[in-house]
């Protein structure tokens, strides 16, 4: 634990600056009138998915650097569940945001009916739902397996690759899941 605090103030300044500059760009992307346009909107998104994506590492790994590197089956789980739909946010919303300057460059006389508030909130609920399907999927797949006595898992957080490794029961249902949908999602 010792050599740990070096290591555990560098990644509380990182976390604390990746928090900072996301709550800037949401701020000032809230404040200027001029901003208030879909690319913005996207964007604003995009940053506060961010800031819930380190929260749910950062603060945990954290803790472990300082104290017993332990976590419950329930908490990683969770974990699990919110670094996949967290992930799974960011990509669809990087597509979306590649789609409104698609429809600005390639057709931008309809841009504005084309990517009108309503639409652009659709988007974003879709980004924000479709991962928490996904996401439920592997998270109710997994609570379904059992484990052996041998439960370590050498990872600063929990994945469903490791797990399915700790399992007596038969994983193949899981693995059928996660290289056919895997793909869907991508």
């Amino acid at each position: 634990p010792e050599d740990q605090k070096p290591i555990f103030i560098l990644f509380l300044t990182m976390y604390l600056v990746t928090i900072t500059g996301n709550l800037l760009i949401i701020l000032a992307i809230h404040s200027d009138p001029q901003l208030q346009t879909p690319m913005y909107f996207f964007l604003s998104f995009l940053s506060f998915t961010d800031i819930c994506f380190t929260t749910t590492i950062v603060p945990r790994m954290l803790v472990n650097f300082l104290s017993e590197k332990t976590i419950s089956y329930a908490e990683c789980l969770t974990q699990m569940y919110f670094i996949y739909v967290l992930g799974n946010t960011d990509s669809f919303l990087l597509v979306v945001m590649a789609f409104d300057r698609y429809v600005a460059i390639c057709d931008p006389f309809h841009y504005v009916t084309t990517m009108n508030h309503h639409r652009c909130v659709l988007l974003v609920a879709f980004s924000c739902s479709f991962p928490h399907l996904h996401s439920l999927l592997h998270t109710l797949l997994l609570n379904r397996l059992t484990f052996c006595d041998n439960n370590v898992i050498h990872h600063f957080l929990c994945d469903i690759n490791p797990l399915l490794k700790l399992s007596c029961s038969s994983t193949f249902l899981n693995e059928i899941v996660i290289m056919s949908e895997g793909s869907v999602v991508l």
